[in-house]
C-alpha cells in the first residue's frame, strides 16, 4: 500500500514539469473558437458573478438575522430539496424540448426571484423564512435549468472540444467565485445586502441576451413513445448498469455530502473561528474560488495530455488533506492558502467526473444521465448543509469539518485500492 502511494507521489513532479513544456494558450481556450460558445462563456461569466454575490450576501444575511449556524443549514437544505423532487424530470424535459428555450425561461425566473429578495430587503421586511422560501423557489428553477445547461454544451461545440469546454465552464464559474464573494462582501459592508441581490438580478440579462443571439442547429427532439416515467427509468437503469459512470456519480455524491459540506459553515467560521465579518467570509469564498479557477485552467490547458483517471485520484487525496489543514488553522492567511488548495482539488474531482460521464454517454441519453449527475450534485447539497449545520450547532464548527474531511479521505483510500480501472481512464 505505502509503496504504491509513494510511487504515485514521486512520479507526480516530473510529470508536471513535462506538462509545463506542452502549455499553449490556444489549447487553453480552444472551445472559444466556436461563436455560440463565446456568447455563452461571456454571458455566463457575468451571470454567475452576480449569483456568487447573492449567495455570499444571502448566507451572511440569514446568519446576521439569526446568529445560528443551523439556519445556514436550513437555507442550504431549502435550496437543494427541489432537486429531489424535480431534477430527474428536468432531464426528461431536456431531452424532449429545445434546451435554449428552457434556459431562457429558467434564467428569466431566477432574475425575477433575485429582484423579489432585493425588494424585501430594501423595504426592511426581510425575515429568515423569506430567505428560505425564496431559496426553495430558486431550487425548483435550478432543477430544470441544470440538466438543460449540462446537455446544451454539445449544441454549441463539436465533440472534440467537450473536455475543454467543460473545463472552461468551470473556469468562468470559479472566476466568478474568486471575485463575486469578495465583491459581495464589500458591497454588503458598504451598501447593504439589497444591492447584492439587485446586481445579481441585472446580471441575468447578459446570459439571456447571449442565448437569444446564438445561431444553433434546429433542435430535433428524441423520438419516443415512452411516458415520462419510462424515460426517467431508462436513464436511471443505464447509470446503474454502467460500472464506470456509476462509480463517477458515487464519487460526486461523496464529495458533495462530505467533502464540500464545510462550505456551508464559512459565514460562521469567519466570525467564530477567525474573528472576522462579512468581508472575511467573502475572502474565504474567494480563496476557494481562486483555487478552483487555477484547477479549471490547468485541465483546460492540458486536457489532451492527461491521464484523467490518475489526476482524479490525485485530487481525491489532496482535497481532504487541505480541508484538514484548514480546520486546524486560526490564522487567516494560512486559512486562505488551504482553501486555495482545496478549491484546486475539488474542481479536479467535479470537472473530471463531469467530463468522463459525458464522454461515455450517448447523445440520446445525455439529458437524462446529466440530470442524474446534477441530481446527485445538487440533491445532496441540502443534506450536506443540514447535517453539518446541525452538527456545528451542537459541537461547534471545527469538529464537523474535521470529521467530514476524514470520511472523504477514507473513501478515497478505498477507491484507490479497489477501483483500478478508474485510474486508467483517459
Amino acid at each position: 500500500m505505502d509503496q504504491e502511494i509513494n510511487e504515485t507521489s514521486t512520479q507526480l513532479l516530473p510529470r508536471l514539469v513535462a506538462l509545463s513544456r506542452k502549455f499553449s494558450w490556444r489549447q487553453t481556450f480552444y472551445a472559444l473558437k466556436y461563436p455560440n460558445y463565446r456568447l455563452w462563456f461571456w454571458g455566463q461569466l457575468i451571470s454567475v458573478f452576480g449569483s456568487w454575490m447573492q449567495m455570499t450576501a444571502q448566507a451572511f444575511l440569514i446568519y446576521e438575522l439569526t446568529r445560528s449556524p443551523a439556519y445556514l443549514g436550513y437555507a442550504g437544505f431549502a435550496a437543494g430539496l427541489p432537486s429531489w423532487l424535480f431534477m430527474l424530470y428536468g432531464g426528461v424535459v431536456a431531452d424532449r424540448f429545445p434546451r435554449r428555450r428552457i434556459l431562457i425561461i429558467t434564467q428569466s425566473l431566477m432574475m425575477l426571484l433575485a429582484f423579489v429578495l432585493a425588494v424585501l430587503v430594501f423595504l426592511k421586511l426581510i425575515q429568515p423564512w423569506h430567505i428560505i422560501v425564496l431559496a426553495f423557489c430558486t431550487g425548483i428553477v435550478n432543477a430544470f435549468d441544470a440538466p438543460a445547461r449540462q446537455a446544451f454544451v454539445l449544441e454549441m461545440i463539436e465533440p472534440d472540444a467537450l473536455t475543454n469546454a467543460i473545463a472552461l465552464n468551470s473556469a468562468f464559474f470559479n472566476t466568478a467565485q474568486a471575485l463575486g464573494p469578495a465583491a459581495g462582501g464589500l458591497i454588503y459592508a458598504a451598501l447593504g445586502p439589497a444591492w447584492c441581490f439587485t446586481l445579481n438580478g441585472l446580471s441575468f440579462i447578459a446570459v439571456i441576451v447571449a442565448l437569444g443571439l446564438m445561431k444553433l442547429r434546429a433542435f430535433i427532439p428524441r423520438s419516443s413513445n415512452n411516458s415520462i416515467l419510462q424515460d426517467l427509468k431508462e436513464g436511471v437503469v443505464y447509470v446503474l448498469k454502467h460500472s464506470t459512470i456509476r462509480l463517477l456519480v458515487l464519487t460526486v455524491a461523496v464529495t458533495t455530502l462530505f467533502g464540500r459540506a464545510f462550505i456551508t459553515l464559512l459565514p460562521a467560521w469567519a466570525v467564530q473561528i477567525l474573528d472576522g465579518d462579512a468581508r472575511t467570509n467573502g475572502f474565504l469564498l474567494t480563496a476557494s474560488g481562486l483555487g478552483s479557477l487555477i484547477g479549471a485552467l490547468f485541465i483546460a490547458s492540458f486536457s489532451h495530455h492527461l491521464t484523467r483517471g490518475k489526476l482524479l485520484m490525485a485530487g481525491m487525496f489532496f482535497y481532504p488533506l487541505s480541508i484538514i489543514l484548514f480546520a486546524v488553522s486560526r490564522f487567516l492567511p494560512l486559512s486562505l492558502l488551504f482553501l486555495i488548495i482545496s478549491g484546486f482539488g475539488v474542481i479536479i474531482i467535479y470537472n473530471l467526473c463531469n467530463a468522463l460521464v459525458q464522454i461515455q454517454t450517448p447523445e440520446n441519453m445525455r439529458g437524462r444521465v446529466m440530470s442524474i449527475y446534477s441530481f446527485v450534485f445538487f440533491g445532496l447539497m441540502p443534506f450536506a448543509s443540514l447535517w453539518i449545520g446541525q452538527a456545528a450547532h451542537l459541537l461547534g464548527e471545527k469538529l464537523p469539518v474535521l470529521a467530514s474531511a476524514i470520511i472523504f479521505l477514507i473513501y478515497s483510500i478505498v477507491i484507490f485500492f479497489s477501483a483500478g480501472h478508474l485510474k486508467k481512464l483517459k
